[in-house]
């Protein structure tokens, strides 16, 4: 059974059993320090220190479980982009089997942050698809950015699932254009779908222009119009579309999915086996963003936030033991550097004048120039 160790050094000094121990800047033993950032990533910080104590018997502060939280993110952050720097132009370290049928699915959530308001995380979720029921091999790549920054970041993911080269691949998203640049720049190969439900939301609001909300008419109109969408020809849904009353919602329904015609041929890609809907995408900023960045009353820095989804992304992604070993070289290595600088400095300092000599107190020990207020100076004592 795994010891949970926790020497605290005194002072600003150096702690000979930590290093002995290997303890590093924590204090805290490596199997104490990994659990406490998993469960900080997972859940809230005072109720992860609560549940640290439960399971182990050692009791982290909040603040304390919060800090090693953030310090991991961090170096997992900074490990993925080396990973992105270190990737060859044109994605040639991909190892993974080109002819194994993909989909990948693009979407944003918001986030509460500090001093910036609501920011928006960017995910891509990377799936292998078989003849029937859901992806299997989920894996994902996510950051808080502009969609520059997340076309730049999310190719070590894009990289280690063979995306670039893939033959056989499929991207189901909603029509956003950063998103159609995402996939232009990564992965112009894909056979492009518009996701169905987003699709037929374009036509509930145009029946709703039309025959007014919750009407026998709107719904009948709609359900027709949906069915024809997902099992017949697009054209008859666009020929219907521009019979209704002229509206700002029917023109703007009509023009999105025309713009789109080759994206909405649902019954063409059905019986080709492909899917229609991005609902890998959304349920995993369910499950990896909102369910611990977006709980009720929280706000996070930027960093910090990025750090906390790098955390959540490398669990989803079942590669948690591979890069905590990582995380646990950087971090012991970043922590070897620093105290060797703290020794070398000390050993540059003068050496302390001694104030006492012979068991009597120099010219400089504050005892001779000590006085109280308003009192007249002392004066060196005579020999």
């Amino acid at each position: 059974m795994a010891t949970a160790i926790a020497v605290r050094p005194v002072a600003p000094g150096f702690s000979p059993l930590a290093e002995a121990l290997d303890l590093g800047a924590s204090g805290y033993s490596p199997w104490i320090v990994e659990g406490a950032v998993r469960l900080g990533a997972d859940r809230p910080f005072a109720l992860a220190a609560s549940l640290l104590q439960h399971f182990t018997g050692v009791t982290l502060s909040p603040a304390t479980l919060r800090r090693l939280t953030i310090a991991a993110g961090a170096t997992v952050r900074q490990l993925e982009l080396a990973f992105v720097d270190a990737v060859p132009t044109g994605g040639d370290a991909a190892a993974a089997d080109d002819d194994v049928p993909l989909q990948m699915s693009v979407d944003g959530s918001m986030v509460a942050l500090i001093g910036e308001g609501w920011r928006e995380v960017k995910l891509v979720a990377i799936g292998e698809r078989g003849e029937a029921g859901p992806l299997t091999a989920l894996s994902y790549a996510a950051t808080l950015g502009t969609a520059a920054a997340f076309g730049d970041e999310a190719v070590g993911e894009l990289v280690r699932r063979g995306i670039p080269q893939a033959r056989d691949v499929v991207t189901v998203n909603d029509g956003a254009e950063w998103i159609q640049g995402f996939v232009d720049l990564q992965c112009p190969q894909a056979q492009r779908i518009l996701d169905f439900a987003h699709a037929a939301g374009y036509l509930a609001a145009a029946s709703t222009e039309a025959w007014g909300e919750g009407t026998a008419a709107a719904d009948a109109w709609f359900t027709t119009q949906r069915h024809l969408l997902r099992e017949g020809d697009p054209d008859t849904v666009l020929t219907a579309l521009l019979a209704l009353p002229a509206g700002t919602e029917r023109d703007r329904s009509w023009h999105y999915l025309a713009t789109r015609r080759s994206q909405i041929a649902y019954r063409d890609f059905v019986a080709r086996g492909w899917p229609i809907g991005s609902g890998c995408v959304e349920s995993a900023h369910k499950g990896i963003v909102q369910n611990r960045l977006k709980l009720r009353g929280m706000r996070w820095s930027h960093p910090v936030a990025e750090g906390m989804i790098a955390l959540r992304i490398v669990d989803a992604n079942d590669r948690w033991g591979e890069t905590w070993a990582q995380v646990t070289a950087h971090q012991r290595a970043d922590h070897q550097a620093r105290t060797a600088r703290r020794r070398a400095a000390r050993g540059k300092r003068p050496p302390k004048v001694k104030l006492v000599q012979q068991g009597k107190p120099t010219a400089d020990h504050p005892w001779r120039t000590f006085r109280l207020k308003g009192s007249a100076p002392r004066l060196p004592p005579t020999i």
